[in-house]
C-alpha cells in the first residue's frame, strides 16, 4: 500500500504559501522566509501547478486569494500549528526555580552573576523575588532563600553559610582623602539597619566620634550608591562592595570591622517539589560565594 506521505505537495511550496497567503505580498512573505521574492513566487506556482488549480488571483499591484485558495490556507496553517504543537511536546520545560533575596542582595551581588548562571544551567528558570519581607516556603512558592540572622530558621529547613557579615565604613575616594587630611565632620549614610552606633562603639573604643551629619535611605544599595556619588560614608558587608573597592570606586575608612553575630545563609525546604533543580542552584551559589 503507498504511503499517504507520498502524496504531500512539497513542504518548501506549502510554506511559501502559507506566509504569502497571510501577507498577501510575495515581497513580505520573501522578508519573513529569508529568501528572494522570485524563489517564493517560484515555490507558490510549483504547488499550483501540483495541485492543477490557482490559489491566488494575480492582479496588477495586488495578490488575493481564489476561492479555493482561502480555504486550502486555513488548513494548512493549522497544519502548521499542529506541527509547531507536536515539535514543542519533545523539548523539556524548563524547571522553574523561585529564590527570595532582598533587594541589596540581588543588585549587588546575584544580579552581575546571572550570566554565569544562565551559561551553566540553561535549562532553569530562575526568578528572582527582591523583598525585604521574609517569603514563605509554602504560600509564596518559593524553593530557596537567601537570609540574614542565625541558624535555626525553622523547621524542616536547611541552611548552607554564605557569607559571614563583616560590616566596613566606605567612602569614594574623594571624600577618604579629606577625612585623611585632618578632622572633618561626618556625612552619614544610613540604611534600615542604622548600625552606625554599633560601629562607632567599635571604631572608637576611647571616646565619642568626630560630629555627623546624616542622611537615610530605606536600603542598604541605596546608601552605598550614594557613597560612591561622594555624598557621604556607608556602613556595608565587605562582600557588597568587594568590586568597588577593587575598582578604587570605594575606599574603606576608619579601619574598624563590625562582627554582628548575625550572617548570610541560603535556606530551603529538606522536602522539595524539585530537588534536582534546588541542589544545582544551591551548589552555584555557594560556588560564587566562595570565589
Amino acid at each position: 500500500m503507498k504511503n499517504n506521505l507520498s502524496r504531500l505537495p512539497p513542504l518548501n511550496g506549502l510554506r511559501a504559501f502559507e506566509v504569502a497567503a497571510r501577507h498577501l505580498n510575495f515581497r513580505l512573505a520573501a522578508e519573513e522566509l529569508g529568501v528572494t521574492q522570485g524563489a517564493v513566487a517560484q515555490q507558490v506556482r510549483g504547488l499550483e501547478a501540483h495541485l492543477g488549480l490557482q490559489l491566488f488571483s494575480r492582479q496588477t499591484r495586488a495578490l488575493a486569494l481564489t476561492e479555493a485558495g482561502r480555504g486550502y490556507a486555513t488548513n494548512i496553517r493549522k497544519a502548521f500549528e499542529l506541527m509547531v504543537d507536536a515539535t514543542e511536546v519533545l523539548r523539556p520545560e524548563p524547571a522553574h526555580m523561585t529564590i527570595s533575596v532582598t533587594p541589596t542582595f540581588a543588585t549587588r551581588w546575584l544580579i552581575p552573576r546571572l550570566p554565569s548562571f544562565s551559561e551553566a544551567h540553561p535549562g532553569i528558570d530562575l526568578r528572582i523575588v527582591a523583598s525585604d519581607r521574609i517569603s514563605n516556603f509554602q504560600t509564596d512558592a518559593v524553593d530557596l532563600a537567601v537570609r540574614y540572622g542565625r541558624p535555626p530558621f525553622g523547621p524542616g529547613l536547611t541552611a548552607d553559610l554564605l557569607f559571614e557579615q563583616s560590616i566596613i565604613a566606605v567612602a569614594s575616594p574623594q571624600i577618604a582623602e579629606r577625612l585623611e587630611a585632618g578632622p572633618n565632620v561626618l556625612t552619614l549614610l544610613h540604611d534600615s539597619h542604622d548600625l552606625w552606633p554599633q560601629f562607632f562603639a567599635v571604631a572608637f573604643p576611647q571616646g565619642a566620634p568626630p560630629a555627623q551629619k546624616n542622611m537615610r535611605f530605606s536600603q542598604t544599595s541605596l546608601a552605598i550608591e550614594a557613597a560612591i556619588a561622594g555624598q557621604g560614608l556607608a556602613l556595608a558587608s565587605r562582600f557588597f562592595v568587594t568590586q568597588d573597592l577593587a575598582s578604587g570606586k570605594l575606599v574603606q575608612v576608619l579601619g574598624a570591622e563590625l562582627r554582628t553575630g548575625s550572617d548570610f545563609y541560603l535556606v530551603a525546604p529538606r522536602k522539595s517539589r524539585n530537588a534536582t533543580g534546588v541542589q544545582s542552584v544551591r551548589s552555584w551559589l555557594i560556588g560564587q560565594a566562595s570565589t
